[in-house]
């Protein structure tokens, strides 16, 4: 069988028709493969032009060329056929995929380091492209996502070891029995409220994912009789090969990696930061009459379809269908209508969210028009510190 054209019977019947199902995108896919590569891109530009600002020339393809490519291609809705996925799941090609992509987010940030430790930097220059490595780091922390959510132990490690390079250990088990667990609730510190901006949500978000991952992790390791400083806390595991990563850097590199692994371990994270912002930004989840939350649908998250970002993002932008069904890959995550949808992809999103008077104009009105919201402020996540201000303007307590 022809694994770019698998066959799925419809029917029960034996005698019943086979659907055919080509995946467009499967060859495509392999751009969220080389993507982790593109601070190269500024090397190139660097040693041909030999200006120092030609170091910045991915951050003008990510948060320029992108949303530009998102706008002028569009979205895809298209979904595989129900009956494909199984098979579509199976299709090792996909996974092998996540896998590849792990090294090479190491190539990149050694690649950096090696490039600002051989050659002479102008103190901007080194931060310059330090940022430019952590936004490329932050995209580890999609890869880790993807392969964290696998229950095999193939998948658990290559998560634990791409995590190390943004510097995130904590990362798969805050995510995956946290933020999960409480997503769209006043609860989740990975939950943005609507009227808070970003920079006070990361004063929530970033050390309450530590604290809660740590506590996480030492009550699984306490139910086995463990300590929670053992060699079995995977977020050690982790931590461990950052130190020894960057520990490493900076013997070969020297004392201008200090500065350097700093902004670019900040970055990453507020590479993750940012995307836990836009992916929820004021949905929330009901209250049942037993008290516990409904359980996680696909309108509890923002969407995009938008076709190039999520081509070099293993379908984050999917995150819909991701939460209500987290261990999909993301080869067969669907659209689904009447969704919560984001006006651009999220290299579009991140930066209207540093804007926060931009972000409230464009999102706050798109919330409450939500079919399941429809304007009531019952239903929407809000920022206590400013619910009287939201209800003064959108409508009565």
């Amino acid at each position: 069988m022809n694994p770019a054209k698998p066959m799925a019977r419809l029917t029960d019947d034996p005698h019943a028709a086979f659907a055919q199902y080509r995946d467009r995108k499967r060859w495509w896919w392999l751009l969220s493969v080389v993507f982790p590569l593109l601070p190269f891109a500024g090397m190139a530009a660097h040693a041909a032009s030999g200006s120092q600002i030609a170091l910045g020339l991915p951050l003008l393809i990510s948060y320029g060329l992108m949303p530009l490519l998102d706008y002028l291609i569009g979205e895809d809705e298209s979904n595989p056929p129900e009956a494909i996925v199984p098979q579509l799941e199976e299709d090792r090609y996909y996974r092998w995929l996540t896998w590849a992509t792990v090294p090479l987010h190491y190539v990149a940030l050694i690649g950096c380091a090696w490039w600002v430790g051989t050659h002479s930097l102008s103190w901007w220059a080194v931060l310059l492209f330090a940022y430019v490595a952590g936004t490329d780091s932050g995209l580890g922390l999609n890869t880790g996502h993807e392969l964290g959510h696998k229950y095999n132990a193939i998948e658990q490690w290559l998560a634990r070891l791409v995590l190390a390079v943004p510097a995130y250990g904590h990362f798969t088990v805050e995510h995956g029995r946290g933020h999960h667990r409480w997503v769209s609730t006043p609860e989740d510190h990975a939950s943005a409220r609507m009227g808070e901006n970003i920079y006070r949500f990361a004063l929530r978000e970033l050390p309450g994912g530590i604290h809660r991952a740590w506590q996480i992790e030492k009550d699984r390791l306490a139910g086995q009789g463990r300590s929670a400083w053992s060699q079995h806390n995977t977020m050690l595991q982790s931590y461990a090969i950052t130190a020894l990563l960057q520990l490493g850097l900076i013997l070969a590199f020297g004392w201008v990696m200090l500065p350097f692994l700093a902004v670019h371990n900040l970055v990453a994270w507020w590479q993750l930061t940012s995307a836990n912002y836009v992916e929820h930004y004021g949905l929330l989840r009901a209250r049942l009459p037993s008290g516990r939350y409904e359980a996680p649908q696909p309108h509890h998250s923002w969407n995009a379809n938008h076709l190039v970002t999520n081509l070099v993002t293993f379908h984050l932008q999917r995150h819909s269908d991701h939460h209500a069904h987290p261990s999909r890959r993301y080869q067969s995550l669907r659209h689904f209508e009447q969704l919560p949808q984001l006006p651009s992809g999220y290299f579009g999103m991140f930066p209207l969210a540093y804007v926060p008077p931009l972000w409230f104009r464009v999102m706050d009105p798109r919330l409450l028009a939500l079919p399941h919201v429809q304007g009531e402020l019952s239903r929407v996540n809000i920022d206590p510190r400013r619910r009287e201000e939201i209800y003064a303007r959108y409508g009565k307590a």
